[in-house]
């Protein structure tokens, strides 16, 4: 079997929940082949997720180290199955492997959570809204790549869209709310678009206003993405590339993180109440 080049973040993610697993268990990766019978060259090869592994060697490996969490090695086993291509495929090759990647963690995710500072959240942006953020980078995109990357967004929304949806929870800082990244009427489409958005029984919307004491969580803008079990779950975080985060403590410490920015949000109600006068200056 070839190896992969540049595996995906869910395939590397695989194969670094087994390197966790070996560490746990005390052994190298020399000791652990040996265990499996394989060789240390294809141990590596499948803990940096540039080969696939079958299902019933990661049940394999889970006996050989001694872990006895039996829903993680079931969720591990599924992931080997797993060989669909999703959607974002079709972008392979013309957007950042950062964003495909992005795209299958939302798919794949149980829930998810963000808290946003400076702008809506992704899976609220109105196209329009979209259009004008993305065409604000340097270089300026050219029109037919600058259409790819709206509509590949676009795409990604549909995931709120499905007949069983993940949960959404968006804390929005009013910053981002009051933040016109195109003109007056672009700001008020996305605005009630948000307020629609925030009907929906799977999405929650909920505000930290500006007169609020204390906050001072803006630098901490994420998406928290939750798994099949909660040792799978994600934390998706914007700097000069995407970064992907799922050591135990980091998934400890953004979960808190949002946690704490919850207790400076308003309730939903009073979130839409905040939009809509918010909508009204415009």
């Amino acid at each position: 079997m070839a190896l992969r080049s540049q595996p995906t973040a869910f395939q590397a993610r695989l194969g670094a929940e087994l390197r966790k697993m070996r560490e746990a268990a005390g052994m190298t990766a020399r000791e652990a082949a040996e265990r499996v019978g394989t060789t240390s060259a294809q141990m590596s090869h499948v803990e940096s997720g540039r080969t696939g592994i079958s299902a019933e060697r990661v049940r394999q490996m889970a006996t050989q180290y001694a872990c006895l969490d039996e829903e993680l090695v079931a969720e591990l086993a599924a992931m080997a199955t797993d060989r669909g291509k999703g959607w974002w495929e079709e972008f392979r090759g013309h957007l950042a492997h950062g964003a495909l990647d992005l795209a299958e963690l939302e798919s794949r995710s149980r829930y998810m959570r963000t808290l946003q500072a400076v702008y809506i959240p992704g899976l609220l942006q109105t196209k329009e809204y979209m259009r004008a953020l993305m065409a604000y980078g340097l270089p300026e995109p050219t029109p037919h790549h600058l259409d790819l990357l709206v509509d590949f967004r676009m795409r990604r929304q549909r995931v709120l869209e499905r007949d069983t949806p993940p949960p959404f929870e968006a804390v929005i800082c009013e910053s981002a709310l009051r933040t016109r990244v195109a003109d007056r009427d672009v700001a008020h489409r996305q605005l009630r678009y948000i307020l629609e958005q925030s009907e929906w029984p799977n999405i929650t919307v909920r505000v930290i206003p500006f007169d609020v004491d204390g906050f001072g969580g803006a630098g901490n803008s994420m998406l928290y993405a939750g798994g099949p079990v909660p040792k799978l779950d994600t934390v998706q975080l914007d700097a000069l590339r995407m970064i992907l985060l799922d050591a135990e403590s980091q998934l400890v410490r953004f979960h808190s993180l949002l946690d704490k920015a919850l207790g400076f949000a308003l309730s939903p109600e009073e979130s839409r109440d905040l939009i809509r006068r918010i909508a009204a200056e415009l």
